[in-house]
């Protein structure tokens, strides 16, 4: 059975044009749009809102009174499910990969302003994540509490649904739009626009969060489209990944610089600047045309940039000197 979601976004999300960007990036002034789902509102902003929204409306009818989730350090995802938690007066654990003292900044400053608990797991695979969250979960429990485990960056095809709806509101936004580009990351994301939207009207660019992205993207998006969803016939760029998920690239850096230059408006180093770099790729190889409307999918994740050491250098040392 699917529960309802629990409104928790400002949505619709408003779709801008980004003419300046277009040009530098070797399209028409007309040709980019940039949807703007870091406008969701909520603690901060970002696509979890909309996965949220459905994935803890079903906790609520369950009757959980605390939310438990996972994540890396400076995962977006974790913020905004304790920003859900506080809004709804629920207590929330954050099981994240790594160990505590590392940092304090971006996004776990945040997780701390609203209040979560967090639980550490050390250097370990997903598969090491999920077991430590399980055992959150059963302490929590013991101590007469009533659970609810939302899944590793609120995706799945109950989370999926939040992008279902956003790719409907690209389609009234801008009926005539070719392709949407977008992060792929834990893959609801992505799965929820080719529901609505197809597979081939959806350019993913593979951030190394998952070993196989494309298998997720299926799973989540198959049952909730009477189209076909297979591997191959995905569109996704896995040239953006570099050495791994919490690197910074020199393409990296340099769409985070373009977005803010020509367009004022700031991504993060993780998610939307490898979304951004992978469509510099694409035009330049064939893959996104001049002449056709492509929407940028800016899934937030601000926060992350205060959480990066290497990005904040790298963005400091572009400021010049008068």
């Amino acid at each position: 059975m699917t529960h309802p979601p629990v409104p928790l976004g400002t949505l619709p999300t408003p779709l801008e044009p980004a003419p300046r960007l277009a040009a530098a990036l070797g399209l028409g002034p007309e040709d980019l749009w940039v949807k703007r789902d870091d406008l969701t509102g909520l603690g901060g902003g970002g696509n979890k809102i909309r996965k949220l929204e459905w994935t803890v409306g079903a906790a609520l009818a369950q009757g959980a009174d605390t939310l438990v989730t996972t994540g890396a350090a400076q995962s977006n995802h974790a913020r905004l499910t304790a920003a859900a938690a506080a809004r709804l007066g629920l207590a929330v654990v954050l099981v994240l990969r790594g160990s505590p003292g590392a940092s304090r900044s971006g996004n776990l400053a945040l997780d701390g302003l609203f209040g979560a608990r967090l639980a550490w797991a050390g250097e370990v695979d997903q598969a090491g994540l999920d077991a430590a969250a399980a055992e959150v979960c059963d302490r929590l429990r013991a101590d007469g509490r009533r659970p609810a485990l939302i899944p590793f960056g609120g995706s799945g095809t109950l989370g999926a649904r939040g992008y279902v709806r956003c790719g409907e509101e690209l389609r009234a936004q801008l009926p005539e739009s070719r392709t949407a580009v977008v992060a792929l990351g834990s893959g609801g994301t992505m799965a929820g626009l080719v529901a609505a939207l197809g597979t081939d009207r959806v350019l993913g660019v593979d951030v190394g969060a998952l070993p196989d992205p494309a298998a997720a993207v299926v799973a989540f998006a198959a049952p909730l489209t009477s189209r076909e969803v297979t591997a191959e016939r995905l569109r996704i760029r896995r040239d953006q990944v570099g050495a791994g998920y919490a690197t910074l690239t020199e393409p990296v850096t340099e769409a985070l610089r373009l977005a803010a230059r020509t367009e004022g408006i700031v991504l993060d180093p993780t998610y939307t600047g490898r979304a951004l770099a992978g469509l510099a790729a694409a035009v330049r190889d064939g893959d996104v045309l001049p002449g056709e409307k492509t929407v940028f999918v800016h899934t937030g994740g601000l926060p992350g940039l205060f959480g990066h050491a290497a990005a904040v250098t790298a963005a400091e040392e572009g400021a010049g000197v008068y």
